[in-house]
């Protein structure tokens, strides 16, 4: 398992480096440039001296690797400074937002616990949702319940986010008066009222997307699960005497799990990468919001910082999965 681990962070390496080259150079040579950004009543020489402060006037590989080092090297010495005190980065070339003109780090920062507190939350209830309804549905195939999951998934997959949050905000925020209709982001939970105030106000974004997420993963479940219950080894548990509790819990959903995990660690990444839609049309500050607003804006380092922290985050939870693979299953062996 060590040995596969390695090799596997050994291959990603050269992975994150042409997926790095490819956001850059897709994102830079896009349509739209900072100098389009500043008006034409700037004197030339000014304008020339902005377009030097912001470096889009060197080669175009020069800014590839000075992104590189800034992105690999400069930024993580700054998050050690900032933790310790030291002073390792002084002086050195940060990424810079075109936009604010300031670090792009610290405002990805200031946005991402807005993102984990709804995005995270929404993810794992609808984890904890769509497992037991995949197992009881594959368990109970073709019953009333069944038959109301399939519907569900249904719904859920051919309904649109920001069509169903719309319907909540209608129902629940305009009609019933039950949530706030936007999310108040500036709120510090200090004391119960707070919290309260707090879980109100994430309650619909959390139902849309917690919703969406069940429908899925509830289909691969019970996928999964059907599959497994057919095997031969289920039907030699089974006559062995084994309490269908144990055959079920024990047996099936060990082996079902495998194709399942993989789905919930690659949604893993979407967590961090937040909801764009959702956020939007919840109001909530995060890190799809900004996202959003970097493009409108034609702010490229935002553009790219972000798009390659997903990458990372894709690559990553795709090793997880792998290793996760070896614990579930002891027929998988890597070493």
């Amino acid at each position: 398992m060590l040995t596969y681990t390695l090799r596997r962070l050994l291959l990603a390496i050269p992975t994150l480096l042409l997926i790095s080259l490819v956001i850059f150079l897709l994102v830079d040579l896009a349509p739209g440039s900072p100098a389009s950004e500043i008006p034409l009543t700037v004197p030339p020489e000014v304008r020339e001296k902005i377009l030097e402060s912001l470096g889009v006037n060197q080669p175009i590989y020069v800014r590839y690797l000075l992104w590189l080092k800034q992105f690999f090297w400069v930024e993580p010495l700054n998050g050690i400074d900032a933790l310790f005190g030291t002073t390792y980065a002084e002086g050195m070339q940060r990424i810079i937002s075109y936009q604010t003109r300031s670090p792009v780090f610290p405002l990805i920062a200031e946005r991402l616990p807005q993102t984990l507190t709804v995005i995270g939350t929404a993810y794992l209830v609808g984890v904890l949702i769509a497992l037991p309804i995949g197992i009881y549905s594959a368990y109970k195939q073709y019953s009333l319940f069944d038959q109301f999951g399939t519907m569900f998934a249904m719904i859920g997959f051919s309904v649109p986010t920001f069509f169903t949050g719309t319907v909540f905000i209608i129902i629940f925020g305009v009609w019933l008066g039950w949530f706030p209709t936007k999310y108040d982001t500036t709120l510090e939970v200090t004391d119960w009222e707070s919290f309260l105030k707090q879980l109100r106000q994430m309650a619909m974004p959390v139902m849309v997307l917690g919703l969406a997420n069940a429908a899925a993963i509830s289909r691969y479940m019970r996928s999964s699960m059907l599959d497994n219950m057919k095997q031969d080894y289920v039907r030699t548990a089974r006559a062995k005497g084994m309490s269908e509790r144990t055959v079920v819990l024990k047996h099936v959903l060990r082996n079902s799990m495998i194709p399942v995990v993989t789905i919930i660690a690659l949604g893993i990444p979407s967590i961090f990468g937040g909801a764009i839609i959702t956020e939007n049309l919840f109001g909530v500050s995060g890190i799809g919001a900004a996202l959003i607003g970097a493009i409108h804006a034609n702010d490229l380092p935002m553009v790219q910082t972000l798009a390659f922290i997903f990458a990372i985050l894709i690559v990553t939870f795709n090793l997880i999965a792998d290793v996760l693979y070896g614990l579930l299953d002891p027929r998988i062996r890597y070493d």
